[in-house]
């Protein structure tokens, strides 16, 4: 299924994409997609991304396993940002081993425990 709406990516060809758990609305993770992720994830049903650290193109879950089944992908009003409801496979999506990457309050304080150990999934701890 082809996407029909002219997305407005910024000047680097990113839009910034929420995942929120399709079962109980928590927000997963933020990332940005470019127009090949985007038709990548509606073409395949699960979720891929561009990593502006790597410079490159990923699919979720591709080292983990904790893969992102997509099961809607809505869109805000301007055009500019992508919300997309998934089912979470696997412990968690966040790559320090959180179910979410918003396990930390504005002060820093860890709100959640760690689900798995990123150190036995990526082989480091990461920061």
């Amino acid at each position: 299924m082809a996407s029909t709406v002219t997305m407005k990516y910024d000047d680097k060809g990113l839009v910034p994409v929420i995942i929120q758990d399709v079962r109980d609305s928590a927000v997963l993770m933020m990332a940005y997609m470019n127009e090949q992720s985007l038709s990548e994830t509606i073409a395949t049903g699960y979720t891929h991304f561009w990593s502006r650290s790597r410079g490159k193109f990923w699919k979720k879950g591709e080292t983990s396993g904790h893969v992102q089944e997509v099961k809607e992908i809505l869109i805000d009003c301007d055009c500019d940002t992508v919300l997309i409801k998934v089912i979470q496979h696997g412990p968690g999506a966040c790559h320090t081993g959180h179910r979410s990457c918003f396990y930390s309050d504005i002060n820093g304080v860890e709100l959640s425990e760690k689900v798995f150990s990123e150190e036995d999934v990526y082989g480091k701890k990461h920061d």
